[in-house]
């Protein structure tokens, strides 16, 4: 019995090491287990993050390759502040100048900026701030306004045939013309110190108010007439204040007087078998509107609709209502810089901002794209003789009330709210 007993006891604590070991085996299992499982996670963050890692490495090494390729342009190609010449018809576009937020009014500028990027002229990341690359314009012309002369300034990758380039990306009623190096300060507007315009129209606007306008072709100005219109036109030579001939300028503004050295009107020609005549006008600068209100002031007198002290009276403090000949015909022939010549012309380092050299292609602009633009029009629409009808409807005996500088002042905004011309 004695001897039994051990062996029961000896088989008991077995049984209990076995079922302990089997307890251990299980959790060291089930240890061993999530020991793997957090291997695992440990190894997959560990891709995780070298993933990342390589995609900043990547990333890094594009923006290295893409920097040192900018510097390697930069290096072949230095940016250089220059002047462009260009030309442009301007049927179809809302003027010179870009419009941020209104890009479905599109400007000479918008496709110019298109092109310069295109061309590879200017970083595309300048492109929505052209303030970057100093970019600036001499006159702003308006809604439909053409130019043979204008000129822009701004800094310029210096490119191998720069202006064919440029071209390449241009459609066929904008040319760039002309191109020269100008010193680091230069600043187009600021710079210039007169612009020229001309304005194209059928000489019908000159004939008696009683004039059957149905047939504008059998028209012919007199020279007697046409000396007339050069003695009205006359007047305007020197300073005046022209806070009538825009919109929403106070008579006492310093900014409405104007400074005009010249303005005339041609021997008539003819073209389409309709008579047409170009006014030229040159002054120091215009304010918006104020070429076309010259003219059409000049138009109603001549017309028979208004007397002439009425040019003189609108240089006054009252308000006069001054008509706004229509927009088509009026042309940037070109600009002037006879100061900056002047200083740095003879310089031995810079060219004088002249464009002899251009002339023949800016007759052959002009010939091609512009005169052809302004006659076909107006044959078709008959701008001049629609708005001819409207100036029976201006008094301008009284003193004009708010409502048509109401009327100009939203037509204005229609067009852009351009400062000039």
């Amino acid at each position: 019995m004695l001897k039994v007993r051990p062996l029961l006891s000896a088989l008991v604590n077995h049984t209990l090491t076995l079922k302990t070991k089997g307890g251990l085996y299980r959790l060291c299992s089930m240890m061993s287990e999530a020991s793997k499982d957090e291997h695992t996670a440990k190894l997959r963050k560990r891709a995780s993050e070298e993933n990342e890692d390589s995609a900043e490495r990547v990333q890094a090494a594009k923006r290295i390759k893409a920097e040192g390729e900018n510097t390697e342009d930069e290096k072949k190609y230095p940016k250089k502040k220059v002047v462009l010449l260009l030309a442009y018809s301007g049927k179809g576009y809302y003027g010179m100048q870009r419009n941020p937020g209104t890009s479905q009014f599109r400007t000479i500028e918008d496709d110019l900026v298109t092109a310069l990027v295109k061309s590879g002229c200017i970083p595309e990341n300048h492109a929505d701030d052209m303030k970057k690359m100093s970019f600036q314009r001499c006159a702003r012309t308006d809604k439909g306004v053409s130019a043979a002369g204008q000129v822009v300034s701004l800094k310029v990758r210096l490119i191998e045939d720069i202006i064919e380039k440029i071209n390449e990306h241009l459609p066929p009623q904008i040319r760039v013309l002309g191109f020269k190096r100008v010193t680091q300060g230069f600043n187009s507007k600021n710079n210039c110190d007169a612009r020229t315009y001309s304005y194209m129209l059928p000489t019908v606007a000159f004939s008696p108010k009683d004039y059957d306008t149905g047939n504008i072709a059998a028209f012919r100005l007199d020279s007697e007439t046409l000396q007339k219109v050069n003695r009205l036109f006359a007047f305007y030579k020197g300073t005046h204040n022209f806070h009538n001939f825009t919109s929403q300028k106070a008579p006492n503004d310093p900014s409405a007087r104007r400074y005009i050295t010249e303005m005339s009107c041609g021997e008539p020609f003819i073209c389409s078998n309709s008579e047409f005549a170009v006014i030229t006008v040159r002054g120091q600068s215009f304010m918006l509107h104020q070429i076309r209100k010259m003219i059409g002031l000049v138009i109603a007198v001549v017309k028979g609709y208004a007397k002439e002290e009425v040019i003189q009276r609108s240089w006054g403090q009252e308000k006069v209502d001054v008509p706004k000949a229509p927009g088509l015909g009026l042309v940037l022939e070109r600009v002037h810089f006879d100061r900056y010549n002047k200083r740095f012309g003879g310089d031995g380092l810079h060219e004088r901002l002249e464009w002899d050299r251009e002339e023949e292609a800016i007759k052959a602009f002009k010939e091609a794209h512009i005169y052809p633009t302004i006659v076909e029009t107006e044959c078709q629409e008959g701008s001049m003789v629609s708005w001819m009808s409207t100036l029976p409807i201006h008094d301008f005996e009284a003193t004009a009330t708010g409502t048509q500088d109401n009327k100009d002042q939203k037509q204005d905004n229609a067009d852009g709210g351009n400062d000039s011309d």
